[in-house]
């Protein structure tokens, strides 16, 4: 019997990357998986290749209604809810003196709002022993060239992760925050391209 034996879980950013990876984990461990995603040909993909304990529901995280038919789905079809892995992301570079307020939101809907909504939205079926998992960045701590807005709001979700342990005290829920650093996702290529993840690369031992 794995750890996660008769678990539900969601994943957002499900279909691809660290998230993909993440369900395939759960899936192993004996959960139920739930991926939303943007893309339906990639929840296609992505379903096909988890198995019969996975569902997709297509949608943004920056969209409060798609997170409302993401949860209902989840409550028609298991009624409960034991993980939450919010994950998705969005990053693009710019540099301070060409930032836009259209740069600003693209980020921060997605990377702060959206994984605020898609915890807060998540918490009436959530109960004793529920963990939430939230994606921050090596960024959030550290400065790069372009990086301002991207790190910012994974500085953000560093502290939400920070601040729902104290809100949530007494509930049996647990917060978490992930900080990967550079990983060979597609948001990552999209993000930094070839160059940028060998540039990355040679800054760890492994060069990888």
């Amino acid at each position: 019997m794995g750890k996660l034996e008769g678990k539900v879980a969601v994943v957002t950013g499900g279909a691809t990357g660290i998230g993909l990876a993440a369900a395939k984990r759960f899936i192993e461990e004996g959960a139920f998986v739930f991926i939303f995603g943007r893309r339906q040909e990639a929840l296609d993909t992505a379903v096909a290749d988890l198995g019969p304990n996975a569902r997709a529901v297509k949608g943004s995280v920056s969209d409060l209604a798609d997170l409302d038919r993401l949860y209902a789905a989840v409550k028609a079809e298991r009624g409960t809810l034991d993980i939450v892995f919010a994950n998705a992301g969005a990053g693009s570079l710019l540099p301070l003196g060409e930032i836009t307020a259209e740069h600003i939101d693209e980020i921060f809907d997605t990377n702060v709002k959206g994984t605020i909504f898609t915890v807060q939205k998540a918490l009436p079926m959530m109960g004793q022993g529920g963990s939430i998992i939230l994606t921050g960045s090596s960024a959030g701590t550290t400065g790069a060239p372009a990086f301002s807005a991207y790190s910012a709001s994974k500085a953000a979700v560093r502290n939400l992760a920070r601040t729902w342990a104290e809100d949530l005290k007494g509930t049996g829920i647990r917060v978490n925050v992930l900080s990967p650093g550079p990983t060979a996702t597609e948001l990552a290529k999209e993000v930094l391209g070839e160059e940028g993840l060998k540039a990355f690369a040679s800054m760890n031992p492994l060069q990888r």
